[in-house]
């Protein structure tokens, strides 16, 4: 394989994204006529959580939920063991500090001291921020979040007090581990992360502006002949967010140029599908493009055609229809031997 194709492939393969750590809370937007109490019971199946919406939203307890709050429901994570882990490392990992692996394990209902599995899906306690109040003690805390006084301490530990009193405005991190979703909270969770999904629709926005910058410098380079240079920018322009359809149709039809010139015949049918696929009218007249780029696109699922895109053409007339029609009298033709002159 030649040092060009090598870097075109390095090039690619270095535009794949590393996978982003799970969520502990989603977003719900109150309806009226809603109470934290009927919130809880109807996402954790049990009206004691209430304390926790309450906290984990900044709110007073017994304070109305104004129709149309957003509010933020906590809930546990999962995370499958891989080969190698243990409880510290996954500890440090999600909750902080390889000390904190007491709780992480005693969420599991097992040991710090016992190995964890590989391929075991763990529970991840999600960790509530607490600021204390006067009259507060880790007994009080641990019965209020936990739901056991015996639990203190687990308080104490997690938030290395060493046995010091709580003073009013400590803020403490409580790990809760019993926090598993009803059916209806399953669903509600998938409603709120599609929420947060649109929210975040902000970044296609980011992206085709940037791409505005871009795709004049992707086709210079095209035009210049620098394939890799423009193999890299367009994939990246095409990775790094959400296009507008022109767009995308610009920057496929760019990179299917420079994989026919490399000769990528895969590459380039790829792209001639999506550059298709995004605007399906486009022409693709054999006078302006090239035999390389219409036999490129004819492999692809439409093949090629004249005209706009996925239009038929009409059969192209035969030779006979060609034919210019003579401009003189028709000539007679000549008597048989049996008529008269």
């Amino acid at each position: 394989m030649s040092r060009r194709k090598v870097a075109l492939f390095a090039s690619i393969a270095a535009l794949v994204a590393a996978p982003a750590l799970p969520t502990f809370a989603f977003p719900y937007v109150a309806k009226r006529g809603a109470t934290l109490a009927m919130l809880s019971l109807r996402f954790y199946g049990r009206v004691d959580k209430e304390k926790v919406l309450v906290t984990a939203n900044g709110l007073r307890d017994g304070a109305p939920v104004v129709p149309g709050t957003r509010l933020e429901v906590p809930t546990v994570s999962h995370h499958r063991v891989e080969r190698g882990e243990t409880w510290e490392s996954l500890a440090e990992l999600y909750l902080g500090e390889p000390k904190r692996a007491e709780a992480l394990a005693l969420g599991n209902e097992t040991m710090p001291w016992l190995p964890v599995e590989s391929g075991r899906e763990i529970v991840v306690p999600y960790v509530l921020r607490v600021v204390s109040a006067p009259g507060d003690s880790t007994p009080s805390l641990a019965y209020s979040y936990l739901g056991h006084r015996d639990d203190a301490y687990m308080v104490d530990r997690f938030n290395s007090l060493n046995g010091r009193p709580l003073k009013s405005g400590d803020v403490l991190l409580l790990p809760i581990s019993d926090l598993a979703l009803t059916d209806e909270g399953v669903d509600a969770a998938r409603a709120g992360l599609a929420l947060s999904s649109r929210e975040a629709a902000g970044d296609a926005r980011d992206a085709q502006l940037r791409a505005d910058t871009e795709l004049p410098l992707l086709a210079r380079e095209v035009q210049e002949g620098r394939w890799v240079a423009a193999i890299t920018r367009g994939n990246q322009l095409l990775g790094g967010g959400a296009l507008s359809d022109p767009q995308t149709a610009h920057a496929n039809r760019l990179l299917l140029e420079a994989y026919v010139a490399l000769d990528e015949e895969e590459l380039a049918r790829t792209a001639c599908d999506e550059w298709r696929r995004a605007d399906p009218d486009s022409p693709l007249d054999p006078i302006e493009v090239s035999p390389k780029v219409l036999r490129a696109c004819a492999g692809t699922s439409g093949g090629a055609r004249y005209g706009a895109m996925g239009e038929d053409v009409e059969p192209a007339p035969s030779a006979s229809a060609k034919r210019p029609p003579s401009k003189g009298p028709a000539a007679r033709p000549l008597p048989s031997a049996t008529e008269e002159p």
